[in-house]
């Protein structure tokens, strides 16, 4: 199979609001950060494909305005997925696997402050049974943390040790949003309390890929995506076990993630009852470093969080800091949908 691999990574510096700039003013100097590490210009790009939502801007084809950032003329080669950015990347890997493409520029962004995004979310539920009764994120996953409460795998203690390690490890992430010990703060949905949650963030992030002997000229040490799957969970709430992601799993080990470990894993668990589930479905033992960049508790823009948890363990591969990565993105409730690549480093 092909070889292909992450060779640079950027993203925005996540903010509670960013008002005073439309979408494509925020993607912008993503994407410049991205072509100058590899010094390619945008006719040099293969297929670009992006992630995003029309929910979150509200109108339809909202994501045809973020193509002037990219520059659509002369015409390219370009796709969209209404999914997170990590969604964007694998339809950019299957498109390089085929050898259509020896490069490809993958992009996501997201502006959650303009609306409610407990509201929003409501209406990715099932629309007959469970959308009507308006239950939000933050509802559903406090009835998450307290099945694993219930069963004895957590409790509120443990969940905000979650969150002081994650937010403290981001301290040394000058694009998190929320940096260093954090107070759990009031109850929002029992037992989760404010510091159980991830911030309304609005930001970017890209990545290029390249295959092969292109992208070992493009960067000097390349994160190879040695595997990558994404499963999804049923649709109903009430058939599942909340306390376990059997997709996740699943993806895991079609990614390849079970057969050696990993030294490095960054999960897209933007409540801290997430990473407990995500923990014991990836098999992640004490030794692995989770999180290192602070996660989804630190900044969670809606559409690009997931891509972000790609770039931020390609980018430890690229100084060094890890040789073999797990990079995991969810969309949905509860952990509904789950993506997991696997990255490597060249043997140093």
């Amino acid at each position: 199979m092909r070889e292909i691999a992450v060779v640079a990574f950027g993203q925005t510096d996540h903010t509670r609001t960013s008002d005073e700039l439309s979408e494509v003013e925020m993607l912008m100097p993503v994407l410049h950060d991205v072509l100058d590490r590899t010094g390619l210009k945008t006719s040099d790009i293969g297929f670009t494909c992006s992630g995003s939502t029309d929910y979150l801007a509200g109108r339809a084809f909202s994501f045809t305005m973020a193509l002037d950032g990219v520059g659509a003329w002369p015409p390219i080669s370009e796709s969209h997925v209404e999914m997170d950015g990590a969604w964007a990347l694998y339809e950019a890997w299957t498109k390089l696997l085929t050898g259509d493409a020896d490069t490809a520029l993958v992009y996501a962004y997201g502006k959650s402050s303009p609306g409610s995004v407990r509201d929003v979310l409501t209406r990715q539920l099932d629309p007959y049974y469970v959308a009507p009764l308006w239950p939000d994120a933050v509802a559903l996953a406090a009835l998450q943390a307290q099945a694993l409460i219930d069963a004895g795998e957590a409790d509120e203690p443990a969940l905000a040790g979650v969150a002081d390690r994650s937010r403290v490890s981001a301290a040394a992430n000058t694009h998190a949003q929320l940096r260093g010990p954090v107070a759990q703060g009031d109850y929002l949905v029992r037992p989760l309390r404010t510091g159980d949650c991830p911030p309304v963030s609005d930001g970017a992030a890209a990545v290029i890929l390249a295959a092969g002997d292109r992208a070992r000229e493009l960067c000097s040490r390349p994160a190879w995506i040695r595997g990558i799957d994404h499963r999804i969970e049923a649709h109903s709430l009430g058939v599942r076990d909340l306390t376990d992601s059997p997709s996740a799993r699943l993806a895991a080990e079609r990614a390849g993630a079970f057969e050696r470990p990993v030294d490095t894993a960054e999960l897209h668990a933007p409540f801290t009852s997430q990473e407990v589930v995500l923990r014991k479905a990836l098999r992640l033992g004490d030794g692995v470093v989770v999180n290192p960049s602070g996660g989804a508790l630190a900044a969670n823009p809606i559409m690009a969080a997931g891509l972000i948890r790609i770039g931020e363990a390609a980018a430890r591969i690229h100084r060094g800091a890890s040789d073999r990565a797990l990079a995991h993105a969810t969309s949905g409730p509860c952990l509904q949908q789950n993506l997991v690549a696997v990255l490597e480093g060249d043997a140093r």
